[in-house]
């Protein structure tokens, strides 16, 4: 069984930053795939970024692309996404999600690929 706690959302001006934090816990996580989803209201959950826990090969949403960083602490089973030159478009509920499937790919872009999900953090950008 795997937990994922999100935390390091909040309420930021437009241009500002944020750092999100995803504690993971109950496995090992070194095969795992790790991905930072968001659902905005009224919207789909979409991929942000991933990271493979293993090599740390990234990958990025063109939305975020140059703005968003995904890294991994193996120490702390802690995966972070920091978030530079917000926009109110950012606004959401920011999830992450872990892939314990074996697989090959540097990305997984859907949510049905991921089968764990911690709670989420709630990101709000005013502009």
């Amino acid at each position: 069984q795997v937990q994922l706690v999100e935390s390091g959302g909040g309420l930021v001006q437009a241009g500002g930053s944020l750092r999100l934090s995803c504690a993971a816990s109950g496995r090992p996580f070194s095969n795992h795939y790790m991905g930072w989803f968001r659902q905005a209201p009224g919207k789909e959950r979409e991929f942000v970024a991933g990271i493979r826990w293993s090599s740390s090969s990234t990958y990025y949403a063109d939305s975020v692309k140059g703005r968003f960083t995904i890294s991994r602490d193996n120490a702390k089973n802690t995966v972070y996404l920091r978030m530079n030159s917000l926009t109110p478009e950012d606004t959401a509920l920011y999830y992450c999600g872990a892939r314990s499937i074996p697989g090959s790919s540097n990305w997984y872009l859907t949510p049905s690929e991921y089968d764990y999900w911690g709670r989420g953090t709630e990101v709000t950008v005013s502009s």
